[in-house]
């Protein structure tokens, strides 16, 4: 069985043809991250626009690559939720009218969903496992009972790891994405240079919460700069990755132990960060757990991801008609059936 999926949550135009929800076919993506980039962030009225200017030629090339018509296409999928909401109705609309045009069951994607599912098109993992989501925009531990029944055990209370990471490297004067810079930069420096508090929560205690880091770096660069003061770059980038990968670590260790779980999967943007990857790997090697990271040009935002969760979606009876919208938020444990 063939889907085609398309993606367009953010600034990455994708599309992409993956066989029986596990082998790739094609896998494009059109991004707009150098344009981006001369704002610190990411501009949603741009993104939209880059992506009306390149889906329909992203989608073409997308078959052409897989050697595929859409009359070999059993399934279209999208992603319809959460996202940029003008960047998500580009993809949904061109989405509902290929499917309308060409008779084809279109199938609604939740972006985390098709995160966690990047895992099966780089391994042979299958459910049920814990996972943790970390991206730009979110910071989830996410129970993964089978392919489309989802429960959250845990969640960030404020900012996402991946948001935090983005701002510290951009007060420290690093290129966008801040995340990948400090990672990129962690290396070279000492990591026990600078101290952080550790995050405290009340109430469910596999909870998350990266607004006090952030803070935290913000101000130490403050005051140094106030006070004229030298700030090691290097070691003030690898310092704060460490504290926000031991928060992450602590809590999904946390929950492994606590709900007896031994298989381990790690998705979403950050899933490519090497801290976060490495130290993953020390928590399982303890513990005799098996692990599984999607491939680095999987842990972005892409359509392969979304093509190969909008596979089990399908065969679970999970299909929408031409009034599927579009949604900035929404729970990775809804679908289009419970919304």
């Amino acid at each position: 069985m063939k889907i085609l999926g398309i993606e367009s949550s953010c600034d990455e135009t994708a599309a992409a043809v993956v066989e029986d929800g596990r082998k790739v076919l094609s896998n494009i993506i059109a991004t707009s991250l150098e344009e981006h980039k001369l704002y610190g962030g990411v501009v949603p009225e741009i993104a939209s626009r880059r992506h009306a200017e390149s889906i329909s030629g992203v989608v073409n090339e997308a078959l052409a690559q897989a050697e595929c018509t859409m009359a070999d296409i059993d399934a279209i999928a999208v992603t319809y939720a959460p996202g940029l909401i003008g960047a998500l109705l580009v993809g949904v609309n061109f989405a509902k009218g290929l499917a309308l045009a060409t008779d084809t069951p279109l199938v609604p994607v939740h972006h985390l969903r098709g995160h966690i599912a990047s895992n099966y098109i780089s391994g042979d993992v299958q459910p049920p496992f814990l996972c943790l989501v970390v991206s730009g925009g979110h910071s989830h531990i996410v129970a993964v009972n089978s392919y489309t029944d989802f429960e959250i055990i845990g969640k960030t209370r404020d900012d996402a790891a991946g948001e935090a990471l983005d701002k510290a490297g951009r007060t420290m004067g690093l290129e966008y994405p801040g995340g990948v810079s400090i990672d990129r930069i962690s290396p070279q420096g000492n990591e026990n240079a600078y101290t952080f508090p550790k995050p405290k929560v009340t109430g469910c205690p596999y909870d998350f919460s990266f607004s006090g880091l952030k803070t935290a770096v913000i101000n130490t660069v403050h005051n140094a700069r106030q006070k004229g003061e030298e700030i090691s770059i290097a070691d003030l980038a690898a310092s704060f990755q460490k504290s926000v990968i031991d928060c992450l670590i602590t809590n999904l260790e946390r929950v492994a132990v606590e709900k007896n779980y031994d298989k381990i999967v790690i998705a979403g943007g950050v899933s490519a960060n090497s801290k976060l990857r490495a130290e993953a790997e020390k928590m399982c090697k303890r513990h005799k757990w098996s692990l599984n990271i999607p491939q680095l040009k999987y842990c972005g935002d892409n359509a392969a991801m979304i093509a190969a969760q909008g596979y089990y979606e399908f065969v679970d009876g999970v299909t929408a008609d031409e009034s599927l919208n579009a949604y900035a938020t929404m729970p990775i444990d809804k679908n289009y059936k419970t919304i």
